[in-house]
This record gives C-alpha cells, sequence and structure tokens, in this order.
C-alpha cells in the first residue's frame, strides 16, 4: 500500500487559492443560495413543511459514513415507538440518524445565545454519539491519541493522518479563528472550514457527519441563509469519490483551489435541488390544503394537514390522540384522508394494534423518486 496522506501542517489558511479559477463558480453558489433563502423566508411553520428534508439529510450524512436507513424506516420506526422486530445492526443505524437530526436541534439551540464556537461543536458532538455507536469514544472531547483513516485498524494501511493529538487543540483554535475572520468570500471560506474540519478530525468518531452539520450552522449564523434548514449531503453522497479525492488533494498537494470549486459547485447544486423541493412541498401544502378542507369541511382540517407534514409516517393512535383534534372528528377525518388516497396504509391496524399510515407524496418528493 502506498504511504498514507499526512495533515498539511502550516497550510491552513490557505495562501495560494487561484481566485480566477474560482470566481466563475461563486457567482452561481451565491446565486442559488440567495434564491433558496428566499423561498425559505416564504414558507410559513418551516419547521413543519420541511421536517421531512431535515430527516433526509441526517439519512444520506450519515450514509456516507456507512449507515444503510432509510428515510421510511427512520419514519415508521419513530411512528411505532421503537418496534422491536428490527435486527441490532438496523436499529443503530437508525439511532444514528435521529441522533444527527438531535444534534443539529441542539447546536441550532446554542447558537441563539453563542457564537459558532468550539462549545458548540462539542456539545453537538455530545449529542451525536449519545447512547449510539461511538458511545465509548468521547463524545463531546477531542482524542487525545492518533486517529486514522483506512480500511482497518492498522496505520501502516491508512489513506489519510490527521494532525497530531498533541497539535489538535492549536489546530481547532486556528479553525475557530478562521470562522470570525474577515475573508474575501463567505462561500469560499465555508468550503476551507468544511476541508480543514475533517483534515483536523478532531474526535474519535463522527467528524464526517459534524463536519456536514457544520455547513447550514454557518450558512445560518452569518445570514446567509434566515434559516438552518440547507441540505448538503445529497450531492456529496451521490460523488462521495470525488469528495474523498478532493479533501485528500488539500493535504497531499495543497490544492485548495479544486476542493473549493468542488465544494461551490456542491453548494450550487444543493441550493438548486433544495430549492426545487422546497417549491413542490409547499405547492403540495397548499393544494392538499384546499383539498382536505373540501373533503372533510372540518375547522381541523389545517391542524390534520400539518400533523401528516411534520410526521408523514405515523400510526392512526397517534393521529386520533394527538390532542389538537377531538378524537370523534379525528377518527372521521383519517378515514376520510384514506378513502381518498391521500395516506397510504401500510400496515393495517387489528386488535390493539394501530394501523400506520403514509403520505407518499411528500415522501416521494423528499426522496426525489416514487418511492412510496
Amino acid at each position: 500500500m502506498s504511504n498514507p496522506v499526512k495533515y498539511h501542517y502550516g497550510k491552513f489558511p490557505p495562501s495560494n487559492l487561484d481566485w480566477p479559477k474560482l470566481i466563475p463558480h461563486i457567482g452561481p453558489a451565491s446565486a442559488a443560495l440567495a434564491r433558496y433563502d428566499g423561498l425559505l423566508t416564504s414558507i410559513p411553520n418551516q419547521a413543519v413543511l420541511l421536517s421531512p428534508l431535515t430527516t433526509q439529510e441526517a439519512v444520506l450524512s450519515s450514509r456516507i459514513e456507512g449507515t444503510q436507513a432509510t428515510m421510511g424506516e427512520i419514519l415508521e420506526y419513530e411512528a411505532k415507538g421503537a418496534p422491536t422486530d428490527l435486527s441490532p445492526e438496523k436499529e443503530a443505524d437508525i439511532n444514528e440518524v435521529l441522533n444527527y437530526r438531535k444534534a443539529i436541534r441542539k447546536a441550532v439551540e446554542l447558537l441563539k445565545n453563542l457564537p459558532l464556537c468550539q462549545r458548540v461543536i462539542k456539545e453537538a458532538h455530545n449529542k451525536l454519539l449519545e447512547g449510539v455507536r461511538g458511545y465509548n469514544k468521547s463524545p463531546g472531547e477531542y482524542r487525545r491519541i492518533p486517529n486514522w483513516i483506512g480500511p482497518d485498524k492498522l496505520i501502516e494501511n491508512a489513506r489519510f493522518i490527521p494532525i497530531s493529538a498533541d497539535k489538535l487543540a492549536k489546530g481547532m483554535d486556528d479553525w475557530e479563528k478562521y470562522i470570525h475572520s474577515e475573508t474575501l468570500d463567505r462561500l469560499v471560506q465555508l468550503s476551507i472550514l468544511h476541508a480543514e474540519f475533517e483534515a483536523l478530525h478532531p474526535f474519535l468518531d463522527g467528524n464526517g457527519r459534524l463536519g456536514r452539520m457544520f455547513v447550514p450552522l454557518f450558512l445560518y449564523k452569518i445570514g446567509l441563509i434566515q434559516s438552518p434548514m440547507f441540505y448538503i449531503s445529497a450531492y456529496l453522497e451521490e460523488n462521495r469519490d470525488e469528495y474523498y479525492a478532493r479533501l485528500l488533494s488539500v493535504s497531499r498537494d495543497n490544492n485548495w483551489t479544486d476542493w473549493c470549486a468542488f465544494f461551490l459547485k456542491t453548494i450550487k447544486i444543493q441550493a438548486d435541488n433544495n430549492q426545487q423541493k422546497a417549491q413542490s412541498i409547499l405547492n403540495l401544502y397548499e393544494a392538499k390544503k384546499k383539498q382536505i378542507i373540501e373533503l372533510t369541511r372540518s375547522l381541523y382540517a389545517i391542524h390534520s394537514l400539518d400533523f401528516i407534514f411534520e410526521r408523514p409516517i405515523f400510526q392512526s393512535s397517534a393521529f386520533v390522540g394527538c390532542g389538537n383534534i377531538p378524537k370523534p372528528t379525528a377518527t372521521r377525518i383519517l378515514a376520510v384522508l384514506r378513502d381518498n388516497g391521500i395516506l397510504k396504509t401500510l400496515k393495517e391496524g387489528g386488535g390493539r394494534r394501530a394501523a400506520i399510515y403514509a403520505f407518499r407524496d411528500l415522501l416521494n418528493i423528499c426522496e426525489g423518486k416514487d418511492a412510496f
């Protein structure tokens, strides 16, 4: 095996960017991000309407690291309340994805009173590893031992060796300072910050997911998006080999420019994709609002609509017992939604077992295909 790539000591932040090569990427990425943010600001109750996209981001970011859980499995797991018919491996995958959502929510809560800093990163990491694989790898604490990326536990087979543990604290201090430094372009700055975080690899586990989680947190905190809802992982998951190769080229070849160009392209493509999906969700909401009001003739039509958007896979008992709708009315509305094809029955109810329903139109938008 060839010698591993080692961390780029003394070369962060880069001083040799080829700006003429980056400028053609900066404009399209910035414009696409601005268009997406413009749509975001027009969406009422973003946390409800875009909740499935947040779950999808957690799924895809975790999949880059090797988990196999799907969005449907995540949502059905939540709907059923930790079912017992899953393999330990599948349940572990699902809980890692759920922790990703918890971690970014924790970070957003902290950012109400804190700058984007190492404390936010550490607390998000602690939440990311809480009770899942990696729980015994010092959650919320920087590693004190060497770490490497490779096919096994042998350092001689490593593809990349991050910064040494004794220089890690200084490396993270420099990274944090760069977050708050003045730069020529914020998106290029974000590209550099993401690559540097992955190269530092400050934790024993969870670095990739945390580095991708940093993207919406940074965009949100500096005001480029009004809500921390930017989904970066779909393109990176589809182009995983190039993603890793570009990151390696930073340390191996000091090639920050091509990495930044790749990342700017990712932002542009994902901003366009995010906008298209968010617009489709908004259009679906408006269409279903009209349809459900006409079908149910109920004062609780909008409560019902918001429920199925926030929880597109759910147990009938959760809908009937949600508390926002009288139970007899909820039972009637549920039957109307099912009988008119708005909800698809995933599992029939029987005895004391509640039925499980899926709002397939919303799920298929999030998946980008007819998955349900």
